[in-house]
């Protein structure tokens, strides 16, 4: 048993059932991340969680007690926002004290939650301004604020960065995360994106069409995706996902591709999982960091083996330079290093670490090895 437990969850419409049979188990200090593209049902299932959509069938228990039928404001559970949803008359003190005044929290007691949280977040010289007068970053923070002197039992936060610019996002998870290895606590956090999702998490749950989909550590998600979506939804640039067929090559099983010039390659696979497969076609996944220049290839790997293949477009990106083939009739992106003479037109050595590829069925999109 977990500290929040979410057993065969639905969530039903009238008909329409919008979040199937969903089991999740939530330890103490967790972070669990939901993430996936809107409507796949990660707010839906946040919201039971907080008491805000009831739960059609299954049970959501926090510290071993089932919270099926208990109002939101009894269940111990603190909610951050996409909006803020800051009171625009109140002080920044006021905001962060209005929940503690609910629940009869004595004035001395404010004070000192709202002095250790406001320390905690850096925003003491914003105690006696108003919501008008911040930034969004700033507007976050109280938001954050506001959950925190709660102590509540889970902490839950819907989408709290999406308002925020591109660099300030940046900043914004990184304070989370300090938040969270400092004080421990439990957080469930929906998030379409990625990023968050592989930055923020000890655990992620990648959900689609109202099923998750994969449950797992971000390392696990990342190298191990158990089906073609996960593997085209988290990573960025994504995983490179292309047909291939499984060929005997000196005794070993390889992929055996076909490149714009319209020849062959066959790419022998790092293991043997792949032996009784030969003749049987796959989609071959493979991430961009795996197909690199020779020179900047994994020195580790067993597995490298070189393609000669045409250049479609390369894209600088400062640190690095994405080059694009195609293979198979798929664009096909490496990440080479920055410094790499390599131009559109050009036929270039790229080396693939198949130490990294992964192989999914064609018709179910399931792994497969």
């Amino acid at each position: 048993m977990g500290f929040l437990d979410i057993k065969n969850a639905t969530k039903s419409y009238g008909s329409m059932q919008v979040l199937h049979e969903t089991n999740i188990s939530v330890e103490e200090g967790e972070f669990l991340v939901l993430v996936g593209p809107s409507g796949c049902g990660k707010s839906t299932l946040l919201n039971m969680i907080a008491g805000l959509e009831e739960i059609t069938s299954g049970e959501i228990a926090i510290r071993g007690r089932s919270m099926n039928g208990v109002k939101p404001a009894d269940r111990n559970i603190a909610m951050v926002f996409q909006s803020y949803a800051l009171y625009p008359n109140m002080t920044v003190s006021g905001n962060i004290a209005f929940g503690m005044e609910m629940h009869g929290i004595a004035k001395p007691e404010r004070a000192k939650r709202i002095d250790q949280v406001a320390d905690l977040l850096q925003i003491t010289h914003l105690l006696d301004r108003k919501p008008g007068q911040l930034s969004g970053g700033q507007r976050q923070r109280v938001a954050m604020g506001r959950a925190l002197v709660r102590e509540p039992d889970v902490f839950l936060f819907d989408e709290p960065l999406s308002n925020l610019d591109a660099k300030l996002r940046v900043d914004m998870r990184t304070e989370i995360k300090k938040l969270h290895q400092k004080l421990g606590t439990t957080i469930v956090y929906v998030t379409h994106d990625q990023i968050e999702a592989l930055t923020l998490s000890t655990r992620i749950a990648v959900m689609f069409g109202g099923y998750v989909q994969q449950l797992g550590t971000p390392k696990e998600i990342y190298d191990n995706p158990a089906n073609m979506f996960v593997a085209g939804f988290m990573g960025s640039p994504s995983m490179n996902l292309f047909p291939a067929k499984v060929v005997s090559s000196n005794g070993r099983p390889a992929a055996e591709v076909r490149l714009a010039t319209g020849s062959t390659a066959a790419i022998p696979f790092a293991g043997e999982a792949l032996s009784s497969s030969v003749g049987r076609d796959i989609i071959l996944g493979i991430r961009p960091e795996a197909i690199t220049d020779q020179d900047g290839a994994d020195r580790n790997s067993r597995a490298i083996h070189v393609v000669e293949a045409p250049v479609e477009v390369t894209e600088p990106a400062g640190s690095d330079t994405f080059v694009v083939s195609q293979v198979s009739g798929k664009d096909v992106t490496g990440r080479f290093r920055a410094d790499v003479s390599v131009r559109a037109g050009d036929v270039f050595p790229f080396a693939f670490n198949m130490e990294k590829a992964v192989a999914f069925d064609p018709q179910s999109e399931n792994r497969i090895a």
